[in-house]
């Protein structure tokens, strides 16, 4: 008899829905049917792949209504925000339209009487294991380009966000792409283990936690599959004195919060010159109070309920732990008639007087708090910035390009931004140093790391 996942929603503490978990033999016959499957896929030409991937694109954009609600229902997060078919387009469009010089053949014409060149060759089994932070988006930054570039995929999505997993499954359907390409299914962490570690995989993208990254790594041991990690984050932001103040407050505030701070490059810890740190601390505290904590599904809520009562505890335990050194919390939650202990349902708060002997400012919280330090220069913020175990994105509010650029080489962080936060850009690698993982995808590097490099040296004169 089969393991049943049973997905609770953050909205009421319900069931929402429950799948039954592969069973051993089932997984055995989507491996097989997907090797099968890859060896013909590999041979379908580059521009018909694409043309899959955009069809599948539109049949999502034709679901969103109905995808919409069913987000607030898995993960919380609220109606008003409408999903996350814009980024899902933004990503897939653009991979789309790099294909074709990302997987070129490159061609080496400085020996005459030999012809050289490397080509791009699918990996095979790819295995897609999905966080629910953001269950379409960071699903589709490695399925896409690995459809794109030849190889199968294999979807494990988070018991949190288990339709998001089928209407992919759907939307290829849709599309018309062949039998067992792009598969779907439902394992228990056990049957996850035994499958990375049977051999039959050949790249694995895993998005979720330092714990969990672990546990792939361990997994996988000896079966020489490559692997992508994307693992924790405590991303930094630095406000410097020449910043915009009324822009750089408005663009953390959201950085901090939207999602519920459930964003995997959300602002966790600020760092704000002393010139500008009370000014700062006012008015990010004045918009923070103007969040609506309630049920995503009432189009007036702008902050949603975590996804699981487990995470808003830690943050709660993160908090009460501050405190209890010395921070000083600016927001009063019985404001945020919504916010009760042991629900998910969580009020925005702010800290000062933090320091980094406080897990608030070294610990990944991923939710909706966020601590904010004064320092008096560049080197400062640098040092802190860089006090973490983690490295995703760091961001600087500066007039000062050239400063951005100095500080942004001495940073230990797989992207940084100036005057933004919070945002993938599929032009750029998306990758992470330190604790946050390894691998990378978005830009022509996420094919390359989708693909293997071959070799092809003919001596045609002899």
């Amino acid at each position: 008899m089969s393991d049943m996942i049973k997905l609770v929603s953050p909205v009421d503490g319900s069931v929402y829905l429950e799948r039954p978990a592969l069973t051993e033999a089932a997984v055995a016959a989507v491996v097989s049917n997907a090797r099968t499957a890859q060896q013909s896929w590999s041979k379908v030409p580059l521009d018909e792949r694409i043309a899959y991937c955009l069809k599948a694109l539109d049949a999502l954009k034709e679901m969103n209504d109905e995808i919409v609600p069913e987000l607030a229902w898995q993960m919380g997060r609220p109606i008003r925000f409408g999903g996350e078919y814009g980024g899902v387009d933004e990503r897939t469009r653009y991979m789309a339209g790099i294909a074709e010089e990302a997987l070129a053949d490159v061609v080496r014409s400085d020996r005459p009487g030999f012809n050289r060149y490397l080509k791009r060759v699918p990996l095979g089994v790819v295995m897609v294991i999905a966080p629910w932070n953001y269950p379409f988006m960071t699903a589709i930054n490695t399925i896409m380009p690995a459809l794109m570039a030849g190889d199968v995929v294999i979807l494990k999505h988070a018991a949190q966000t288990l339709l998001v997993g089928e209407r992919l499954a759907l939307a290829f359907e849709k599309a018309g792409l062949p039998k067992d390409v792009f598969q779907n299914i439902v394992l228990t962490h056990q049957g996850t283990e035994k499958l990375l570690g049977s051999g039959a995989i050949d790249h694995v993208n895993f998005t979720g936690s330092v714990a969990g990254g672990r546990a792939i790594e361990k997994a996988l041991a000896g079966t020489f599959a490559s692997l992508g990690l994307e693992l924790g984050g405590k991303d930094p932001a630095y406000v410097r004195e020449d910043a915009d103040l009324e822009y750089s407050i408005d663009n953390l505030v959201d950085g901090a919060f939207f999602n519920a701070g459930q964003c995997c490059c959300g602002i966790e810890r600020i760092y704000v010159h002393e010139s500008k740190f009370d000014a700062f601390v006012d008015g990010f505290v004045d918009l923070t109070k103007q969040y609506k904590l309630g049920s995503p599904l009432d189009e007036a809520t702008t902050l949603g309920p975590m996804a699981n009562a487990r995470f808003a505890s830690w943050v709660r335990e993160q908090t009460q732990e501050a405190l209890r050194k010395g921070a000083k919390a600016l927001i009063d939650t019985s404001k945020f008639e919504a916010d009760k202990e042991g629900t998910p349902y969580l009020a925005p708060q702010v800290l000062t007087n933090v320091d980094h002997q406080m897990s608030v400012m070294r610990e990944e919280s991923f939710g909706p708090v966020v601590g904010i330090m004064k320092v008096k220069d560049d080197a400062e913020a640098l040092q802190l910035m860089n006090d973490s175990p983690y490295g995703l994105t760091a961001s600087i509010w500066t007039e000062d390009q050239a400063a951005a650029a100095s500080i942004g080489d001495e940073i230990e962080t797989g992207m940084v931004f100036m005057n933004r936060c919070d945002y993938v850009d599929p032009g750029l690698v998306w990758t992470g140093v330190k604790d946050t993982g390894k691998g990378a995808a978005m830009s022509e590097i996420g094919f390359h790391n989708l693909t293997r490099p071959k070799a092809y040296h003919f001596k045609v004169e002899h």
